[in-house]
């Protein structure tokens, strides 16, 4: 079954290379693959947009290509020829952020179910969470993978390609007598997962929120607790000032709306991190770290180092990081936070237009009105937060942008939600021209109602039917008879108008012809509505074409109604002050001459 919302006329994009890319993240480690062929999967999104044909670039895109274009200028700036290869790698992980914001984009406008799309960035979480469960039982495990084996060795012996390729559990100091294991798997460095569990909650959070039903939806819920532990395990400081940001940020704004539902949600979060907290002594092990180690004299000698070589070259940059001697041992610069990084490599305009992408999606996603769309935009706010001790041009600078893309995709249009009962959820109907936000709320425009079926023509102009007199009181002279004689019948092959004639209280009306077509015989004319309480009614007289007609309700008894060939018998039929005045069409008067 496709997802794809009628009316398109493009081939639907696959969800499979969303899924392959970010839910085997385990395999792509194992294999030592994970870092070295995530570009890959770039490459194969961008084939599919381009054959697929025209796209619709989200909003940021622009900025984001500038900034692109500035990177790639800064190369000019390289000195060594394998500076090159870990210039290319980072480039790719730039260039792959922005098509899995399009892709994801895409698929979310053109119809795709929201969970199908979310579920991929959740495989991705539940494979973070179960590595760090393996460095937390397994804090020594390291691995010799197949693309390090099949690497040359001059490529290989490189420190920054050796950390990507080898992989180890956690990251820790082997010449420590008491070393302290912190979370790093499948990242090479530990900060590296802090900062994916920091972006990641909010997604998941995300989709618990717009998705009621599955077996996936459990998984998740039951690994939100679990993951707290391996979580407190990185001693990541930064990992919890994100959070916290982001959390103080989605609970200002549900504050100011009066979202009671998205402030107990924070609070039951808070008080979940608490609880654990009491289990694993976090801060005591923060605190024997830092006492233990020249981490932040370490940090602050390379920020130091860092601003006085931007100043040299404040313009384009170095291209890349470069090694410098710290207290423990050589350190790069640019590599202590992803605004340092940044601003040695690619000089101020860059750093400048980076800042002004994530402030423009993150006031773009803060229109977002549902659940879930809430927590997606604490993403850009979170990473605005982290940049200062953290860099994240890696996998984790695509699991921002599959979060914007999401977000700005929901915040656009209606999106399709997952069906949340046993009921199947109809197909969205195309994108009206007016914009809706929010996720999970599709506004589809009701049907236009066809407008009701002329009569059919029958030769006999139809008149509005009116009030006719009440029965007139018997007189000496006139006294009524069931056997009167009818009136002269009207030939049906006439195209005259034909008004009914009076009815009696005693008798029913005088019949005419019979109806030339018999459509004609079945119209029912529904009687007016008097004002006040009407007396008994008399008995139902029938039309000439022998339908029952409900007699009309009189509130005071009129006068007696003059004959039918007087003319102004038309006016004392017509019906009382409170029924809205309608034209009469004129027409011969039974008896009389037209």
């Amino acid at each position: 079954m496709s997802d794809r919302r009628p009316g398109a006329t493009a081939p639907p994009l696959p969800v499979w290379p969303l899924t392959a890319m970010f839910a085997l993240v385990p395999l792509w480690w194992a294999l030592g693959a994970f870092y070295l062929g995530w570009s890959v999967f770039g490459v194969v999104l961008l084939a599919l947009l381009v054959t697929r044909g025209r796209v619709a670039l989200p909003p940021g895109s622009a900025a984001w290509l500038v900034f692109l274009i500035l990177v790639l200028l800064s190369a000019t700036r390289l000195d060594r020829a394998t500076a090159y290869l870990t210039f290319g790698l980072r480039f790719g992980f730039l260039a792959t952020a922005l098509v899995v914001c399009v892709y994801v984009h895409t698929l979310v406008r053109e119809g795709a179910r929201w969970d199908r799309v979310l579920r991929p960035l959740g495989w991705y979480w539940l494979g973070v969470v179960a590595l760090g469960w393996l460095a937390v039982l397994m804090p020594t495990f390291a691995l010799t993978t197949p693309v390090e084996m099949a690497l040359p060795h001059g490529i290989s012996g490189e420190r920054f390609i050796q950390a990507l390729t080898h992989v180890r559990a956690n990251e820790f100091n082997p010449q420590s007598r008491t070393p302290i294991y912190r979370t790093a798997t499948p990242y090479p460095y530990t900060n590296n997962w802090g900062t994916a569990y920091a972006l990641l909650v909010p997604c998941v959070l995300a989709y618990l929120t717009s998705v009621r039903t599955g077996r996936f939806r459990v998984a998740l819920w039951v690994s939100l607790p679990l993951s707290v532990v391996p979580a407190f395990m990185t001693l990541n400081r930064g990992m919890f000032l994100g959070l916290g940001a982001g959390l103080l940020y989605l609970g200002l704004r549900a504050l100011v709306r009066g979202n009671a539902r998205l402030i107990v949600s924070i609070g039951g979060l808070v008080v979940l991190v608490w609880v654990v907290s009491l289990v694993v002594p976090v801060q005591e092990m923060i605190d024997a770290r830092v006492s233990s180690t020249d981490t932040n004299v370490d940090r602050m000698d390379l920020y130091v180092r860092t601003w006085q070589a931007v100043e040299r070259s404040p313009l384009l940059g170095y291209g890349a990081p470069k090694s410098v001697d710290t207290t423990l041992a050589e350190e790069p610069l640019g590599t202590q936070g992803l605004i340092w990084q940044i601003l040695y490599s690619h000089g101020i305009p860059a750093l400048v237009v980076f800042l002004g992408w994530l402030v423009l999606v993150a006031r773009r996603l803060a229109a977002a009105v549902s659940p879930a769309g809430h927590w997606l935009s604490t993403v850009p706010v979170i990473a605005l937060v982290v940049i200062p001790v953290y860099a994240y041009i890696d996998p984790n600078l695509s699991v921002i942008f599959f979060a914007v893309g999401a977000g700005l995709a929901a915040v656009g249009g209606p999106v399709n939600r997952a069906p949340t009962g046993p009921s199947t959820m109809a197909r969205p109907a195309p994108l009206a021209p007016w914009r809706t936000r929010g996720i999970g709320r599709a506004a589809v425009p009701a049907p236009p109602v066809p407008p009701p079926a002329p009569p059919p023509a029958t030769g006999v102009a139809a008149v509005p039917l009116r009030m006719p007199a009440p029965p007139s009181a018997p007189s000496a002279s006139s006294p009524p008879s069931a056997s009167s004689p009818p009136s002269a019948p009207v030939p049906a092959a006439s195209a005259a108008p034909v008004v009914p004639a009076p009815r009696s209280a005693t008798a029913p009306p005088a019949s005419t012809a019979p109806p030339s077509t018999a459509a004609e015989a079945t119209t029912v004319v529904p009687a007016p509505r008097a004002a006040t309480t009407p007396p008994p009614a008399p008995a139902t007289p029938t039309t000439p074409a022998g339908t029952a007609v409900p007699a009309p309700r009189a509130a005071t008894i009129p006068p007696p109604a003059p004959a039918p060939a007087v003319p102004a018998a038309a006016e004392a039929a017509r019906p009382p002050a409170s029924e809205p005045d309608r034209p009469v069409a004129d027409a011969p008067r039974q008896g009389g001459t037209a």
